[in-house]
């Protein structure tokens, strides 16, 4: 079981997505992903949250606001993981040059049209909702089966 966090930074109509390219045997290369990443031993979800987003885009982001949470059984093939989801508008810093891919502002409303993973495309939209959702996305062998969903 994994713990993970899935993070967006949005600003003036547009989101933070990172293009992964960088990291040796990365399961997402060549795939648009919100920043995030596993918990430490420890960290809330929110610290975990704010952590990942300053390791990877160089940006300390302020008022969290979890939209969701979702469950992937056995997404690589070995483990579930279990993802916080978070939206993010308030920031400051500078983009570093991210050790995991190239970091890049993507407008919203072009968001599902980018290389994302194919469940990807169902939540995103959710992003943007003023309700919280509980979503289970299945997979097997890196290929899209079919999800569920709870909204509050």
């Amino acid at each position: 079981m994994k713990l993970a966090t899935l993070c967006y930074v949005q600003h003036e109509g547009k989101t933070l997505m990172l293009y992964r390219n960088k990291k040796e045997n990365d399961y997402h290369e060549g795939k648009w992903n919100g920043l995030g990443g596993k918990f430490d031993p420890g960290e809330s979800p929110e610290e975990c949250a704010v952590r990942e987003v300053l390791e990877e885009s160089g940006l300390f982001v302020t008022n969290p606001v979890m939209k969701g949470f979702i469950t992937f059984p056995l997404f690589d093939g070995k483990d579930d993981w279990y993802v916080f989801v978070f939206v993010f508008k308030g920031f400051t810093g500078q983009l570093i040059d991210s050790p995991e891919g190239k970091l890049e502002w993507i407008p919203d409303d072009k968001l599902t049209e980018i290389n994302l993973w194919e469940g990807d495309k169902q939540f995103i939209p959710w992003l943007f909702d003023d309700r919280f959702f509980s979503a289970k996305f299945n997979y097997k062998d890196g290929r899209f089966i079919d999800y569920s969903v709870e909204f509050y």
